[in-house]
This record gives structure tokens, sequence and C-alpha cells, in this order.
């Protein structure tokens, strides 16, 4: 059933809002494929879980728990492969032009030096966050 216009207007406004507050995570939910898998993939990934799947049988039937194990290993894999989409080299899509004004806390964020030297401590986001969010009540 399709989208009536007020609802299609009301999904790109909630788009555009999630691009504004974090692309990274928009981005990564986009993706540049739409969640299609490789038939080829696949294929190679059922046929290998069909592998593992033969050595947990050989393994309870040789009563070798090891060989179980491995066949286990291999059969999860083989599902694992077979429906993760694979991952293109091609940028991302283009974030609408609404996201891609900085906003205050990826501003402070930046300016400010983190303690952990790599990432800034989750203590610290929730606080950017509640700021922006009393920041944004007053406007």
């Amino acid at each position: 059933m399709p989208l009536s216009e007020h609802e299609q207007k009301l999904l790109e406004q909630m788009e555009r809002a999630l691009y504004a507050e974090d692309p990274k995570f928009a981005t990564q939910m986009k993706g540049s494929h739409r969640g299609t898998i490789g038939g080829r993939r696949a294929g190679i990934g059922i046929a290998v879980a069909v592998l593992g799947l033969g050595l947990i049988i050989a393994g309870v039937s040789l009563r070798l728990v090891w060989l179980g194990g491995i066949g286990f290993a291999v059969m999860v894999a083989g599902v694992a492969w077979a429906f993760t989409p694979t991952r293109t080299s091609k940028e991302a899509p283009e974030a609408p032009a609404a996201a891609t004004a900085t906003s205050a806390r990826v501003r402070r964020r930046q300016a400010r030096p983190s303690k952990q030297g790599g990432s800034s401590s989750f203590m610290q986001r929730m606080e950017d966050r509640w700021d922006d969010r009393r920041g944004s009540q007053g406007r």
C-alpha cells in the first residue's frame, strides 16, 4: 500500500532529522546496497553451511565431539557469509542539505579534547546531548 503525500513528507522530514542528528548512523542504516544479497554469495554460503551440517552429522555418528564443534562453526560461518551483504567501496550516499550543517554538539566534541585520547566517554556524550536539548528548548 503506497504512502499518502502527507506520510511521505513526514518520512522525508524524519530522514532529514536523522541525518542532522547522527549522519554516520544514518549512512550506515541506509547503505549503498539496500539489503540485497548476491546470488553467488548466498549460494557459496549455503554450500558451506551444508558442509558444516555434514561435519556435525559425521561428528555425531563417529562420536567425535571436536568434529561436531568444527562442523557447527563452519555451518554458522556459512550462514553468516550467505546472509551478510557485501560491502562496496563506493562512497556513501549524499546526505540531505539539512544534514550537512555541523551541529553544535559535534563542534563542541571536536573542539574539546577527549580524556581518553581516542573517543569521548559515554557520560560526556550524554552531557552533550542534554546540553543540546536544553539549548534547543530556549529557542
